[in-house]
């Protein structure tokens, strides 16, 4: 077993990514560059990076013979912890690369974004989500693995549920996955009665979705004066969380902050998380949050344009916001931002620039959830009265005799409830 690190001392890493000429959008120094922004998410410094461009994988080590001997001597000359790459490789070719590196690990991407969930999961549902993610990645990769697996070295690559039963055989594995999918669908049956109970009380729903460290959640700070951590690092929010809001014409939503998206996230991990993301097919409106900032912004959008898909999201009605508008200095680059991006608003989510706009874009879009009435009350059913408080936004009322007249903006929903009674309205 290796010795756990001491306290405060950040691991070393050295990245390697791999171009293989596929004609994917993001090149390879953009992958590189990503990588080095996941790993310091993680706590982990960078200390050495490796770029090559190959036509097809090696089995036995995914890199040449040549790119290795330079891999096993930049971490020698540089005493690394760890190496990662930003591909997925496979167990043979992680044991193969670890044969010149002593103790040290080798992980890929999908064992890094795993590493960071097990850091940020905090609710009972994100802690299942992520276990089980983790063990139906590491359950193919089982075989001939056995001590590099027990060890419990408590660094990038390690940490989460995953040590505690990864000495136990693949049956007990498999039962062990199969509880958490239970326990995973008992809490979705939960999920979807607060769904129903949301409905009952008219709360509309507004998701605020995203590339990872897009500023969705200080958006929502922003919002709903949420107290909310927002922190400059991938998926600082991997937990949903709503807040309740009331727009100008006191229709109550919900914003939903869900767990930022990634270019080329792995299918299981989106099978994995389907749970936590259905609020985002459910929702009544999306609010897209884009760093104008970044210079791919393009990529970032059709990377989660590809996430929406895979969810069947992919034609909700949505908002654009372009955000982090300070950090541009260009004017003539955001204009042909807005050019570019339709429905969109130009928000800096930190400064609080754009939050009047982006929410009178979300009342026009959600108008046709209210309708205004002019009705007559009688003192008997007093019940109504509260509800066109609590739900709508009150213009007029004359307390007449016997009743009390309102002219109001309500709820749809609560417009048919109210016609079943069959009140005095008037046009």
């Amino acid at each position: 077993m290796v010795p756990l690190r001491p306290p405060h001392t950040m691991e070393k890493a050295i990245l390697v990514t791999v171009d293989f000429k596929d004609g994917k959008a993001w090149s390879a120094e953009d992958r590189a560059r990503e990588l080095k922004e996941l790993v310091r998410s993680n706590g982990v410094s960078t200390i050495g990076e490796i770029v090559c461009h190959r036509e097809r994988p090696t089995p036995d080590l995914f890199i040449g013979k040549g790119k290795y001997y330079e891999l096993v001597e930049l971490f020698m000359k540089k005493k690394a912890d760890v190496v990662v790459f930003n591909n997925e490789l496979t167990p043979t070719q992680q044991r193969n690369l670890e044969k010149d590196l002593g103790d040290a690990r080798v992980i890929d991407r999908t064992q890094l974004i795993l590493d960071i969930f097990a850091q940020r999961a905090r609710s009972t549902e994100g802690k299942i989500q992520v276990e089980l993610a983790q063990l139906e990645y590491l359950l193919p990769r089982l075989t001939g693995r056995g001590i590099y697996l027990s060890r419990l070295g408590g660094g990038i690559g390690t940490r989460g549920p995953g040590e505690k039963i990864l000495e136990s055989d693949r049956r007990r594995i498999r039962q062990h996955i199969s509880k958490l999918k239970i326990e995973l669908k008992d809490l979705e049956k939960r999920r979807n009665s607060l769904r129903k109970r949301r409905k009952d009380a008219m709360l509309a729903t507004v998701a605020i979705i995203g590339y990872t460290n897009a500023g969705k959640t200080t958006l929502l700070n922003r919002l709903t004066d949420s107290r909310k951590i927002a922190m400059d690092k991938l998926f600082s929010t991997l937990d949903p969380v709503g807040r309740i809001y009331a727009l100008p014409n006191n229709l109550k939503i919900l914003f939903h902050d869900t767990v930022g998206f990634l270019y080329d996230l792995p299918h299981f991990l989106v099978e994995s998380f389907k749970a936590t993301l259905e609020e985002v097919k459910e929702a009544d409106l999306l609010v897209h949050v884009l760093d104008a900032s970044n210079p791919q912004i393009h990529e970032l959008d059709s990377a989660v344009y590809t996430v929406l898909k895979e969810l069947g999201a992919e034609n909700k009605t949505m908002i654009i916001a372009l955000n982090k508008i300070d950090l541009v200095e260009n004017e003539n680059y955001l204009n042909r931002l807005k050019k570019e991006f339709r429905n969109c608003v130009l928000i800096s989510a930190s400064r609080g620039d754009g939050i009047d706009t982006i929410i009178d874009s979300i009342s026009g879009i959600l108008s046709g959830l209210v309708t205004t009435i002019n009705i007559e009350i009688p003192i008997n059913k007093m019940d109504v009265l509260s509800m066109i408080y609590e739900h709508g936004k009150v213009h007029k009322r004359e307390d007449r005799s016997g009743s009390v007249y309102i002219e109001a903006t309500i709820p749809v929903k609560l417009s048919a409830q109210i016609n079943k009674l069959k009140l005095a309205f008037f046009s």
